[in-house]
């Protein structure tokens, strides 16, 4: 998760470095969802850090995940205020790919 973090950081360095503009998406799902889940979010600190200094980072969590861990953990599975929410994580990594998005899998 700190890699994931880390890379979006990289790469928004690189590009300001050049004064281009960059748009990250991190889609979470499966065990990544721990990353924008806020009773587990194991960097919270790096995750605060992050999000007052780059705007130009969204974050998404699959519900098709989130609704399996509830089912598995027998509780609500409570997301981040900055998570936006998909169907499926899978599905979303596509739709950006179709429009030319890269994927970096940390």
């Amino acid at each position: 998760m700190k890699m994931a973090l880390n890379n979006a950081k990289n790469v928004t360095k690189y590009y300001l470095s050049k004064g281009e503009k960059v748009a990250i998406e991190i889609v979470a799902y499966g065990p990544g969802l721990h990353l924008l889940r806020a009773d587990t979010l194991p960097v919270r600190q790096d995750f605060a850090a992050m999000g007052m200094e780059y705007d130009n980072v969204s974050f998404t969590a699959c519900r098709n995940t989130q609704d399996t861990k509830k089912k598995k953990e027998k509780k609500a599975i409570p997301l981040i205020s900055e998570a936006k929410r998909v169907t499926a994580g899978v599905v979303r990594l596509m739709e950006l790919q179709e429009q030319g998005w890269s994927y970096v899998k940390p």
